[in-house]
């Protein structure tokens, strides 16, 4: 296959964007740090500094927090997946979205607010405080291998999209340049970094989404989306009952779990920030997933 050449284009121009914004929060960071006096002779303790990277300082708002939050949880494997099964097994079976968003509610009403006002790092931090740190140790074993899994299957969908829009780049090269990109801005500036080029992430995927809606919509080779509409809906079965909940259940509850979770969580400005962070990227998963449900119903009457 030939050569995308606009696509090549566009994708070099967003990763130069994305690495600009990452080093310029970075910048940003280190300047109200010296604001603050921390650069003037006043040593900072090792939990700040620990604090400084992992948690922004603490100084995330509810808007750049709300957005990072969501960002966390709408990937590529959320947008692809969500398209996917729509047009594979049907609307019946995409639970991801309201999972996620019901799992972020529970969070807020739960745990937020007072994770945050206890002032932990982490979210192994309370078990290490009530059972030591072997046992802390141990439960960072799956949270380790949950983020890896995670973040695998995040770079995967990344890499196939990439692949689609420049044709000759092969996973491999897409996943690499990316996880590099990402690797970069988050060492220069830690969370403050991630949280910046999230708003940037989202924003870029929201309106990119609904760009292709409308020339998918009336492309030649699609009909009405309502001639497909059993296959989008989806059949529902009786016997995957079990099955259906087993998962929905798994998303609600095995949501909540996550260090990226909570690192958001734990870098607002107060408790209450906290808790009202949940609630707004509970909100921004479901309509973040709208767009990727019409292309996968697209996708159905093609």
């Amino acid at each position: 296959m030939a050569l995308n050449v606009l696509g090549l284009v566009g994708i070099i121009i967003f990763y130069l964007l994305i690495l600009g914004i990452g080093v310029w929060a970075a910048w940003k960071k280190k300047g109200n740090k010296s604001e603050n006096g921390l650069s003037n002779g006043e040593e900072a303790t090792e939990r700040d500094e620990t604090e400084e990277v992992i948690l922004a300082g603490r100084s995330l708002g509810l808007f750049v927090g709300a957005m990072t939050m969501t960002a966390t949880w709408v990937g590529g494997g959320y947008i692809n997946g969500t398209s996917e099964y729509t047009s594979t097994v049907g609307l019946i079976w995409v639970q991801a979205p309201w999972g996620y968003a019901l799992s972020l509610t529970v969070g807020g009403l739960l745990f937020a607010e007072k994770m945050r006002s206890r002032k932990y790092v982490t979210m192994l931090d309370p078990f290490q405080e009530k059972y030591g740190s072997r046992v802390g140790g141990l439960m960072y074993i799956p949270a380790l291998l949950g983020e890896i899994f995670w973040s695998g299957a995040i770079l995967s969908a990344l890499g196939a999209s990439i692949s689609v829009v420049v044709n000759v780049i092969d996973n491999t090269t897409a996943i690499t340049v990316s996880a590099a990109i990402a690797v970069l801005y988050t060492f220069v500036g830690g969370l403050y970094s991630v949280a910046y080029t999230d708003v940037v992430q989202l924003i870029c995927i929201f309106v990119g989404l609904w760009l292709t809606i409308p020339f998918a919509l009336t492309h030649s080779a699609v009909s009405s989306i309502t001639t497909s509409k059993k296959t989008w809906i989806g059949e529902w079965d009786s016997k995957f009952t079990g099955v259906w909940l087993d998962s929905a259940l798994l998303l609600i509850f095995g949501g909540i779990p996550w260090q990226v979770y909570f690192q958001r969580v734990l870098a607002c400005k107060t408790s209450k920030q906290a808790k009202y962070l949940s609630f707004s990227a509970s909100f921004g998963c479901i309509v973040m997933a709208i767009p990727a449900f019409l292309i996968g119903a697209i996708a159905t009457a093609t």
